[in-house]
């Protein structure tokens, strides 16, 4: 039989991976809303009701990152894996929500997603190489303003998806607007790039020149 102890010890321990659970559970959440996106109409899903979906599937995976960055902080359980997967996280989650626009209903261009995905992935990249290195590039509110920007990006489409869907909206301007959204973003993702490498640029350095 299990100790009287044992369970204390079972839900402690599970205190202590939660911060990582939640990081965990927001990547698996980025194919759900591709998923509900293009295939809702095989899934039984109206096109009325898609966009509250994926409202709730945002929504969820905000909360998320919320959580479980206010959980390592308040539990002092913030670990060099937590620094390189909770952005990780957050990349994959909110590129793929970002990505599965350019299908569908909204068809955003292709070409003007990539500038979300080529920064991220050369920050991530050079984040990861410091970090195996035994350095850590410094977060900026750049890099935090831009993740709030591209959350309220996808909240602004998904808004003008609820009022299309309703017959309140024409998809040309749908369209159009949700491609306007997505430029701004896109020319301060770049800018929040270009100045995250700059404020890193010793630490860069530093860890380039390491044999």
């Amino acid at each position: 039989m299990r100790s009287a102890d044992s369970q204390p010890l079972a839900v402690g321990a599970l205190a202590l991976k939660l911060p990582l659970i939640l990081t965990m559970g927001r990547i698996f959440i980025s194919p759900l809303f591709l998923i509900f996106y293009l295939k809702y109409e095989k899934l039984g899903i109206s096109f009325q009701a898609l966009p509250f979906i994926l409202m709730a599937l945002l929504a969820l995976s905000e909360l998320s990152d919320l959580f479980d960055g206010y959980l390592a902080r308040k539990l002092n359980l913030v670990t060099e894996l937590g620094k390189i997967l909770d952005p990780m996280a957050d990349s994959i989650t909110r590129l793929t929500m970002i990505l599965t626009f350019t299908q569908g209903v909204i068809d955003l261009p292709l070409l003007l997603v990539f500038v979300f995905i080529y920064r991220d992935t050369m920050i991530g990249t050079l984040r990861t190489i410091c970090a195996l290195k035994g350095r850590t590039l410094a977060a900026r509110v750049s890099g935090k303003i831009k993740a709030v920007l591209q959350a309220l990006a996808i909240f602004l489409i998904l808004v003008l998806m609820m009022f299309h869907s309703r017959g309140f909206l024409s998809i040309h301007y749908l369209q159009q607007t949700s491609l306007l959204i997505i430029f701004v973003i896109a020319i301060y993702t770049l800018v929040s790039g270009v100045e995250y490498i700059y404020a890193n640029r010793f630490c860069i350095k530093q860890t380039w020149e390491d044999k």
